[in-house]
């Protein structure tokens, strides 16, 4: 075992409230007893009360208040890990080696009745997202790392529906995962300001000499919504879309991303959503469109329309080939 496996070794055999030798420990742990001596040194540098008691009943024991404090994780701590684990490995998490080990070690450091406990609430507890490319694992792993050392760095990148790349230089300020996608927010020196941008479509990224301070409280999470979601206290260019429908599909709908954010009225049999009037005209009927006949927009008559004509568009594409 490793030096910090040894160590927490240890300290679990020592939280048992038993006095025990160094050559007690060494036996147990199969190691040198001289390196039972520079564990239980380190363990004792780093803060662990350890007692050491000489004479025939000594032994090295735990400051009884420390001994009362819980060491590890008690059964319902260890099974929030693993399934947060879960979740974290099916977004690709790119420390995935990292995060296997420390479940790996956290079961390993139970008895047998938390391990039992813990393999039958992980059993019934499954996490499916879309499939993570794993050649992205190398580029977030270096994306978190600048982000957390300031490391201003040079990549190309490749926008929605381009063929060519673009080189740019970037200050990372945080990893954001959405709607299964990871994105960078940064700040771009190309065009002088903060952007986001999909992790997916980074290439060829490598560290600069230079270096950056993040903004202070600067929230990667709170300026990559502020830039899907509408903001309440603009209220100009918004214009009313009134739709009827299912029951189901209506409160299917008000949990969207982004119209959930949007109602400003709802009954059973209808909602009325307040979106930006530009939005209106090109995005909203392509989140309206999959819901089909369950639901029917009332107003205004330009969304109908947009409907129908996008439905039109695909009756004639899939009639000709």
């Amino acid at each position: 075992m490793s030096k910090a496996d040894n160590m927490l070794s240890i300290l679990w055999l020592l939280k048992t409230g038993k006095r025990m030798t160094a050559k007690q420990l060494a036996e147990i742990l199969e190691i040198n007893i001289r390196t039972v001596y520079r564990y239980i040194d380190s363990l004792c540098a780093s803060g662990v009360p350890i007692i050491s008691d000489a004479g025939h009943n000594g032994g090295y024991s735990l400051l009884q208040h420390f001994n009362e404090a819980p060491l590890f994780f008690d059964l319902n701590e260890q099974k929030a890990l693993i399934h947060a684990a879960a979740f974290a490995q099916e977004a690709g998490y790119p420390f995935g080696a990292d995060l296997h080990r420390a479940i790996s070690k956290l079961k390993r450091y139970t008895n047998e009745e938390q391990r039992d406990a813990i393999d039958r609430h992980s059993i019934g507890f499954e996490v499916i997202q879309p499939p993570v490319d794993p050649s992205l694992e190398s580029t977030l792993q270096e994306l978190e790392l600048s982000v957390a050392n300031g490391y201003t760095l040079s990549m190309e990148y490749q926008k929605a529906y381009q063929t060519t790349r673009q080189r740019r230089q970037i200050d990372p300020y945080g990893l954001v995962y959405w709607k299964g996608n990871w994105y960078i927010v940064a700040y771009c020196h190309l065009r002088g300001t903060i952007r986001s941008f999909r992790a997916d479509r980074v290439y060829e990224i490598q560290r600069t000499e230079a270096s950056f301070q993040r903004p202070p409280e600067f929230s990667a999470r709170h300026f990559f919504l502020s830039n899907l979601l509408p903001e309440a206290d603009k209220q100009g260019n918004t214009i009313l879309i009134k739709v009827k429908g299912r029951p189901q599909s209506l409160a299917d709908l008000c949990r969207h991303w982004y119209l959930g954010h949007t109602v400003i009225e709802r009954s059973e049999a209808q909602v009325i959503f307040q979106v930006d009037e530009q939005m209106a005209h090109s995005i909203l009927p392509h989140y309206l469109l999959p819901y089909g006949k369950s639901i029917q927009v009332e107003e205004p008559a330009f969304v109908k329309e947009r409907l129908a004509a996008i439905a039109a568009d695909l009756f004639h594409f899939y009639q000709s080939t």
